[in-house]
């Protein structure tokens, strides 16, 4: 893959469309699609990195409607040639076949590493990582169960993704303001996470969603944790120009 200033690698995340309400939405994604508009000049690649959705799963037959603006555009790109990258993250963690058959995008379960440049990339969504947050970690695993997986699935759409939403609201008023600041950074649980890593392989950049706050943090002289933010309140992600990783805001 060819990076450099004129041919950059993207990184964004957390849109989690369909909330708080279809309208708001809809305003946000036409927002991300003008965006990815914008940049498929310059990107020789594009990483999502989990929760486009505030809720999804695939039936086998049928999945969530509406959100064909974001979805005929990341189509048209991957049609294109564009390669583009998505991280599952908490909160449509039940992604299957769907983005691979349709779109021709890759889907990633865990964090992956990667390198270019001679720069070396560990990349997730975030979730469950490091210490604390054991509530969710339990539920994280009941939830990618494919047995429980499967018994949601006997549920009618309209149950099943009634209910889904209904967590997926609790799950964001549970988090409260602790998107609104840096909490220190002993508790940045992927602060410390990044830091394990680092005690058995470096890195030079850790890049990751799900905190809902823009983080560009200096682990060490040669390694840096990189937090993409979202696109409800920052609208803010990151490029690779090949030698360096920076985190920048979207102005239309």
């Amino acid at each position: 893959m060819n990076v450099s200033i004129d041919n950059k690698i993207y990184f964004l995340s957390d849109f989690h469309l369909g909330a708080p309400d279809a309208k708001s939405s809809l305003i946000r994604e036409k927002k991300i699609v003008e965006f990815l508009d914008r940049i498929q000049y310059t990107a020789s690649a594009i990483f999502i990195v989990g929760d486009i959705f505030d809720f999804w799963y695939e039936y086998k037959k049928v999945v969530p409607k509406g959100y064909v603006r974001l979805l005929g555009k990341l189509a048209e790109l991957t049609d294109k040639g564009l390669p583009i990258y998505f991280f599952v993250g908490n909160h449509d963690m039940w992604m299957r076949d769907y983005f691979k058959k349709e779109l021709n995008i890759p889907v990633y379960f865990e964090p992956e590493t990667f390198e270019w440049n001679d720069k070396k990339f560990y990349i997730g969504h975030g979730d469950g990582l490091g210490p604390g947050d054991h509530g969710y970690k339990f539920i994280k695993k009941i939830f990618r169960n494919k047995l429980c997986q499967w018994l949601f699935g006997q549920l009618h759409p309209t149950w099943g993704l009634g209910l889904a939403n209904y967590f997926s609201r609790k799950s964001r008023e549970k988090t409260g303001t602790s998107d609104a600041h840096f909490l220190g950074e002993d508790n940045e649980w992927l602060i410390v996470y990044c830091k394990e890593i680092l005690q058995k392989q470096h890195f030079d950049y850790f890049i990751f969603g799900h905190r809902h706050y823009p983080i560009d943090f200096a682990l060490n002289e040669n390694s840096r944790y990189i937090n993409l933010g979202d696109w409800i309140n920052n609208f803010t992600y990151a490029t690779f120009d090949g030698n360096t990783v920076e985190l920048k805001k979207w102005e239309e």
